[in-house]
C-alpha cells in the first residue's frame, strides 16, 4: 500500500511538472507571438509608406505628420493583435488546467454582442478612422469637404476629425458619417475662369493681354513655384447678345486654388489698362426713332374771351 501512495504521490508530481511545463511554454510561445506580431505590424507599415512615397501621396505631409501617422497605425493595429493573441493564451492556459472554458468563450461572446448591439456606432467610427489614417485621405492642415461640411483639418483621430470653416467655427465629425471625403489641398488645383469681352473688342488683343497676365503670374518670384501650368485663353466659351466669354485655364499648387484666381484677375485687369482694352460687357443702349416728331399742338376749340 505505501508502495501504491509512493506511486500515486510520484504521478501527481509528475503531472504538475507537465502542466508546469505545458504552461511556461504557452508563456514562451505567447511572448513570440507578441513579438511576431509588433515586427509583422512594422514591416507591413514600412511597405505601406514606401509604397506612399513612390506613388507621390504623401509628399504634402511633412515628416512629423508622417511619424505621428506611422505610431498611430502601429498601435492600432498592435493592440488588436495584443488582445485576440491574450485571449487565445488564456483560453490555452484554462484548458491546460483542466478548467471548463465554454463558460469563457460564452462570455466572449455575450461581451462581443453587447458591443456590436450596443456600441456599434462607436466601432463603425474607429474602423472608418483606421482606414483613413491608413489610407492617407487626409491630414493635419489640409483642407477637405466631408459630409456636407468644408473647412481646415485642425485635429484626426480614430474616432472623429475636427475642421475649422472660414468663419471659424469648429466642426467635430465622426468617421462613421464620413462616405465620400474631398480634399481640396492634395497636389494641385486647376483654375478656371470666364473673362466677358464685349464684341467691339478685338478678340485676339484680349487673348493676347490674358496670356500675358498669366506668363506674368508664373514669373513672378512670390507665385513662380505654385504655378504649376501658366493660366492661358483655351477658347470662347459662350456667345451672348451682350458679349463672349473667353475661358481662361491653368493649374497651380492646391492650397492656393482660391487665392490665384483673384490674384490673376488682377493682372489682367492691369494689362487690359495698358493696353487700352476694355473688361466687361456694355449695358444695351435704348433705341430711339429718328422719325418719330411731336405731336403737333391740337387748336382749341374755345376761341380767346
Amino acid at each position: 500500500m505505501p508502495d501504491a501512495q509512493a506511486l500515486i504521490d510520484e504521478i501527481t508530481r509528475a503531472g504538475a511538472w507537465v502542466i508546469v511545463l505545458q504552461l511556461l511554454l504557452i508563456l514562451i510561445l505567447t511572448w513570440v507571438a507578441l513579438r511576431f506580431a509588433r515586427g509583422v505590424v512594422a514591416g507591413a507599415l514600412r511597405r505601406l509608406f514606401e509604397r506612399e512615397a513612390v506613388e507621390g501621396t504623401a509628399q504634402q505631409l511633412s515628416a512629423v505628420e508622417i511619424e505621428r501617422r506611422r505610431a498611430t497605425l502601429q498601435d492600432l493595429a498592435y493592440s488588436a493583435l495584443r488582445v485576440i493573441i491574450l485571449v487565445i493564451a488564456f483560453l490555452m492556459v484554462l484548458a491546460v488546467l483542466h478548467l471548463d472554458i465554454g463558460p469563457a468563450i460564452a462570455g466572449l461572446g455575450i461581451v462581443g454582442l453587447a458591443l456590436s448591439l450596443g456600441a456599434q456606432n462607436l466601432v463603425r467610427d474607429y474602423v472608418a478612422g483606421a482606414f483613413v489614417l491608413i489610407e492617407n485621405q487626409y491630414s493635419k492642415g489640409d483642407v477637405v469637404q466631408i459630409v456636407g461640411v468644408r473647412g481646415t483639418v485642425e485635429d484626426i483621430s480614430l474616432r472623429r476629425t475636427v475642421l475649422r470653416d472660414v468663419d471659424g467655427t469648429v466642426h467635430f465629425v465622426a468617421h462613421g458619417l464620413i462616405e465620400v471625403a474631398s480634399n481640396l489641398s492634395r497636389s494641385w488645383a486647376g483654375i478656371s475662369i470666364d473673362i466677358p469681352v464685349s464684341y467691339e473688342q478685338d478678340v485676339h488683343a484680349m487673348t493676347e493681354a490674358i496670356d500675358a497676365a498669366g506668363e506674368r503670374l508664373a514669373t513672378d518670384p512670390k507665385w513662380r513655384a505654385a504655378v504649376f501650368e501658366p493660366p492661358r485663353v483655351t477658347r470662347v466659351e459662350r456667345l451672348s447678345e451682350q458679349g463672349m466669354l473667353l475661358h481662361v485655364v491653368g493649374s497651380v499648387a492646391a492650397l492656393h486654388r482660391f487665392t490665384a484666381p483673384g490674384e490673376l484677375r488682377s493682372l489682367i485687369f492691369d494689362e487690359c489698362q495698358k493696353r487700352g482694352l476694355s473688361i466687361g460687357w456694355r449695358p444695351a443702349q435704348p433705341t430711339t426713332s429718328d422719325d418719330a416728331s411731336p405731336t403737333p399742338q391740337q387748336p382749341s376749340d374755345r376761341s380767346p374771351a
